[in-house]
């Protein structure tokens, strides 16, 4: 948690803060802030699943991890694209199976 008066990073039992000796009142702390920026590769991520979905899933699985780590916002886009993803994948495999079944009815 971080001290009201001074912003320093206290312990959480702690009753004053080791910096500036202000009183800690647990009413009176402030949150660390999640970033205001989107992660950059997540909207690459959710833009290439529609477009070439191997890509897309790599950079949205690469995405939802950067966005735990750094907190910036964008896990949802990163989580979208992965599933959009997911999808063209599983369905250019189900295209390419019947075209092939096709062909071999076909012979």
């Amino acid at each position: 948690m971080y001290c009201n008066n001074c912003g320093s990073q206290i312990d959480d039992r702690a009753v004053v803060c080791p910096k500036c000796g202000a009183s800690v009142q647990r009413n009176n702390l402030i949150k660390p802030v999640q970033s205001e920026n989107t992660n950059t590769l997540a909207i690459v991520g959710f833009i290439l699943s529609f477009i070439v979905s191997i890509a897309g899933l790599i950079c949205s699985i690469m995405a939802r991890k950067q966005c735990r780590e750094t907190g910036e916002r964008g896990m949802g886009l990163a989580t979208a694209g992965m599933i959009i993803s997911i999808i063209g994948i599983v369905g250019a495999f189900l295209v390419m199976f019947i075209y092939v079944i096709a062909l071999a009815v076909m012979l």
